[in-house]
C-alpha cells in the first residue's frame, strides 16, 4: 500500500515538472520568441583576423630600417540592411575619410570623366568582363552602368557613384559575409578613427581596428636592399590562401621578398560582438598573434647614408659640369664590401625610391615616374657593364701567373700599338706621345693601354678568360636579392655566337682593356677586388647577418639559406673556389693599384693625395657605343696594408672613371673616421674626351 503511494507521488511530480517545462518552452518560443531571437542576434559573434606584426629589418648595429607601428584600419561587416542603406553608409565613410586626408582601397578598373578602362591589355580586360558578367564588347560607360544597376546605386553624381561602386566592387571580390569583413582603408588617421567610432550608430557594420602598420623610419635609405611590400595579387592569394588573407600585404622586392616567409608572423583571432544593426558591443582576443622574425643585415646605416648621398651628389655634379664638362649622368651604383667575409657594408643604386609608398598603393603618376627613370632597377646587382681599365688587373694576373712577363719586365709604350688595327694608348690621344718604358705595376698605375695590348698579343685571350672566371666575374654572387644577373665572361664564345665569325686578334686588343663583350655587375666587381686583396680567398657574398625569432632564438643559416636559394633559383649555383695564385703576383698588382691613388702620376692621385692613408684603386673609362657616352668606374680597397674594405663605383655616362673616384674618398673617410679636408680638384688632370684607360 505504502509502495503504491510512493509511485503515485513520483508520477504526479513528473507530470508537474513536464507541464512547467512545456509552459516555459511555449513562453520562450511563442510568447517571447521574437524578443529572444532579437537578443540572440544582438549577441552575434564575428571572428576576424588579428594581424601579426612583421619582423623588423635592422642594420648590423640594430638600427631599425623597417619596423611596425600601431595604426588604425577600417573594416566593413555585413549587416541586415538593404542596398540603399549600405550605399549611403559607404558614401558617408568615404567622404569622412577624404575630408581627413585618408585614402581608401580602390581596385575598380573603370574611370569616369571621361569613361575608360584602367587595363592596358585587351586579354586582361576581356577576362575581367567575363568574370563580372559584362558583355565583352561593352564600353567603359556601359560597364559602369551595368555595375551601377547591379549594386542598386541611385546616386546621380557619377563621381560619387563611382566611390560607392569601388567599395561594392571590393565587397564582391572579398567573400563579404556576417563573419568575414572587407578592409576599406588601411592606416587611417586618429581623427578618422575617432569620428567613425563616434558615429557607429549611423555607419552600420563599420569597425575601426588597431593593427601593426609597416613603416620605413629612414625613408628611402637602402631601398634597393630592403625592397617593399604591396597588396597580395590574385595569383599569390590563390597559392597562399591558407596563410594569407585577400587584403594582406606581401613582400614584392628586396629582402622583403626574399625573407617573406620569415618576416611574416602568425595571425591571431579577434572576436567581435555586434548587434543586428551593425553596432559593436564587445571585442576581445581569442588567439594571440605571433610577430615575425627579425632580420639583421650586414650593412651599416651611417655608411649606407654616406654612400648614397655621395653617389647622388657626384652624379649631379657630373651632370652640371662640375668636372669641366657636362655629361648626361643620371644613374649609378656603389658597393662597399668586407674583403675577408664578403659582407656587404653598403650598397646603393641611384636613382632610388620610397618603399613606404607601396604599402597603401602607389599612385599611377608616381609609378609612371619610377618606371620612366628606372628607379626600381637595382643597378648594383642587375646592371651589367663593360669594366674598362678596371679589368686590367685580371689581365695582369693571367700574364704573371703564366710567366708571360714578371714584375720587372719593361715594355715601351710609343703611343701607337703597331699590330692589329693599330690602336693608340689613351695618353697619345690626349697628349700626342706614349708612356715610354713601364713595368706591369706602373702600367696599372698609369692605365697604359699599350702595355696590355702587348700582353694580349703575347698570351692570347684564353688565359684572360680563365682568370676572369676564377675571380668570379660573369657569375652570380648569390647575394640574397632577386634580380642578380650573370653578365658575360667568355667573350670569345659570345663574339662567335653573335657575329658567326671566328675570334680575331683585334677582338683580343679590345678585350684586354675591358671593352669588347666583357660585361659584369658592380657586385661581381666588388667580389673580384676583395679576392685581389685577401690573397685569392673565395668569399660568400651576403647581406644577412642573422635571423632571430620572436623568442630571441637565432635561426640556423643553413635553414634560411636553403629557403633563399630555392626562392631565387640558386640551388645549382656554382661555388667559387679559392684562387690558386702566387702572393708575389697579387703584391705586384696591388702595388700598381696603390700607385693609382697614392703616387704622383697615378690616374686618381690628385683626389686622394690628402687622405692621410695609403689605399689602392683603379679608374676605368668605358665607351658605350653611343656618341659622347662614356661610363665611369672606380674600384679600390683600403687601407693598402691589411685591407679591410673593397669599394666599387659605377656611374653611367660619367665622362671618365676619374669622375667617380671622389665618392670613394667620402666612403673611406666615414668608414675609418678620417676628417681630411676637402681639396680643390684639378679638373684638368682628367681628360674629358672619351678615351679608354
Amino acid at each position: 500500500m505504502a509502495q503504491n503511494l510512493r509511485c503515485n507521488i513520483i508520477i504526479i511530480i513528473t507530470y508537474i515538472v513536464g507541464i512547467i517545462l512545456l509552459i516555459q518552452l511555449f513562453n520562450l518560443q511563442i510568447i517571447n520568441g521574437g524578443v529572444y531571437r532579437e537578443t540572440s542576434n544582438t549577441r552575434l559573434t564575428r571572428e576576424t583576423t588579428l594581424k601579426a606584426a612583421r619582423g623588423d629589418i635592422t642594420d648590423a648595429t640594430g638600427n631599425k630600417l623597417v619596423t611596425t607601428k600601431t595604426g588604425f584600419s577600417l573594416e566593413l561587416y555585413k549587416t541586415k540592411i538593404d542596398n540603399q542603406t549600405l550605399n549611403k553608409s559607404i558614401l558617408k565613410l568615404i567622404e569622412l575619410l577624404e575630408k581627413n586626408g585618408d585614402s581608401y582601397i580602390d581596385n575598380l578598373p573603370i574611370e569616369v570623366n571621361p569613361y575608360k578602362f584602367s587595363y592596358d591589355k585587351e586579354e586582361t580586360l576581356k577576362e575581367w568582363k567575363k568574370q563580372n558578367n559584362i558583355n565583352e564588347n561593352a564600353t567603359a560607360e556601359e560597364a559602369f552602368n551595368k555595375l551601377k544597376e547591379k549594386y542598386e546605386i541611385v546616386e546621380d553624381d557619377v563621381q560619387k557613384a563611382r566611390k560607392i561602386m569601388a567599395i561594392r566592387y571590393e565587397i564582391t571580390n572579398n567573400a563579404f559575409s556576417n563573419i568575414r569583413p572587407v578592409t576599406i582603408s588601411k592606416d587611417i588617421s586618429y581623427l578618422s578613427a575617432n569620428q567613425i567610432r563616434e558615429q557607429s550608430s549611423i555607419l552600420p557594420g563599420a569597425a575601426v581596428i588597431t593593427e601593426p602598420i609597416l613603416t620605413y623610419p629612414y625613408g628611402n635609405l637602402a631601398s634597393h636592399i630592403l625592397g617593399y611590400v604591396g597588396a597580395i595579387s590574385e595569383e599569390e592569394y590563390k597559392e597562399k590562401k591558407e596563410t594569407y588573407g585577400i587584403n594582406d600585404v606581401i613582400g614584392k622586392e628586396g629582402i622583403e621578398y626574399t625573407m617573406e616567409e620569415y618576416l611574416k608572423g602568425q595571425d591571431g583571432i579577434r572576436q567581435i560582438d555586434m548587434s543586428v544593426d551593425g553596432t559593436i558591443t564587445e571585442e576581445y582576443i581569442s588567439k594571440e598573434a605571433v610577430a615575425g622574425c627579425n632580420i639583421a643585415l650586414t650593412i651599416d646605416a651611417n655608411l649606407q647614408q654616406v654612400t648614397e648621398n655621395a653617389l647622388e651628389k657626384n652624379i649631379k655634379k657630373i651632370a652640371s659640369g662640375g668636372y669641366g664638362e657636362k655629361y648626361d649622368a643620371k644613374a649609378g651604383a656603389a658597393i662597399v664590401m668586407n674583403v675577408k667575409t664578403g659582407e656587404i657594408l653598403a650598397m646603393a643604386s641611384y636613382p632610388n625610391y620610397e618603399p613606404e609608398l607601396f604599402i597603401k598603393g602607389i599612385s599611377e603618376e608616381k609609378l609612371e615616374e619610377y618606371n620612366q627613370n628606372r628607379n626600381l632597377f637595382n643597378r648594383a646587382i642587375g646592371g651589367t657593364y663593360a669594366p674598362g681599365s678596371t679589368f686590367k688587373m685580371v689581365v695582369a694576373a693571367a700574364a704573371l701567373e703564366n710567366n708571360i712577363v714578371d714584375s720587372e719586365t719593361l715594355i715601351n709604350d710609343t703611343g701607337i700599338y703597331p699590330r692589329g688595327y693599330n690602336p693608340v694608348c689613351w695618353i697619345y690621344s690626349d697628349r700626342g706621345y706614349g708612356h715610354g718604358y713601364l713595368n706591369i705595376s706602373d702600367a696599372i698605375k698609369k692605365s697604359c693601354n699599350y702595355y696590355f695590348y702587348e700582353l694580349g698579343y703575347r698570351m692570347g685571350i684564353d688565359p684572360v678568360i680563365q682568370y676572369a672566371k676564377a675571380f668570379g666575374l660573369g657569375s652570380k654572387t648569390g647575394v640574397e636579392l632577386f634580380g642578380e644577373y650573370n653578365g658575360i665572361v667568355d667573350v670569345k664564345k659570345q663574339c662567335e655566337e653573335e657575329t658567326n665569325q671566328e675570334w680575331q686578334f683585334g677582338d683580343t686588343l679590345s678585350a684586354v682593356i675591358g671593352q669588347s663583350y666583357n660585361s659584369y655587375t658592380p657586385i661581381q666587381m666588388a667580389r673580384y677586388i676583395s679576392m685581389l686583396c685577401n690573397g685569392g680567398k673565395a668569399i660568400d657574398v651576403t647581406l644577412i647577418k642573422s635571423v632571430t625569432d620572436v623568442n630571441g632564438k637565432e635561426i640556423p643559416k643553413s635553414e634560411y639559406q636553403e629557403s633563399i636559394n630555392k626562392k631565387l633559383g640558386l640551388e645549382n649555383i656554382e661555388t667559387l673556389k679559392d684562387l690558386q695564385i702566387n702572393q708575389s703576383t697579387l703584391d705586384t698588382i696591388l702595388k700598381g693599384m696603390k700607385g693609382v691613388t697614392s703616387e704622383s702620376g697615378g690616374t686618381a692621385y690628385y683626389i686622394f693625395s690628402d687622405l692621410g692613408m695609403d689605399i689602392g684603386g683603379k679608374t676605368g673609362s668605358v665607351e658605350t657605343g653611343e656618341k659622347d657616352k662614356v661610363n665611369g668606374w672606380f674600384v679600390g680597397f683600403a687601407p693598402y696594408e691589411e685591407p679591410e674594405i673593397a669599394i666599387v663605383l659605377l656611374i653611367e655616362n660619367a665622362g671618365s672613371g676619374g669622375n667617380t673616384a671622389p665618392i670613394a674618398k667620402e666612403i673611406i673617410k666615414e668608414y675609418f673616421g678620417i676628417n681630411a679636408e676637402d681639396v680643390i680638384e684639378d679638373v684638368t688632370a682628367i681628360p674629358t674626351t672619351s678615351t679608354i684607360r
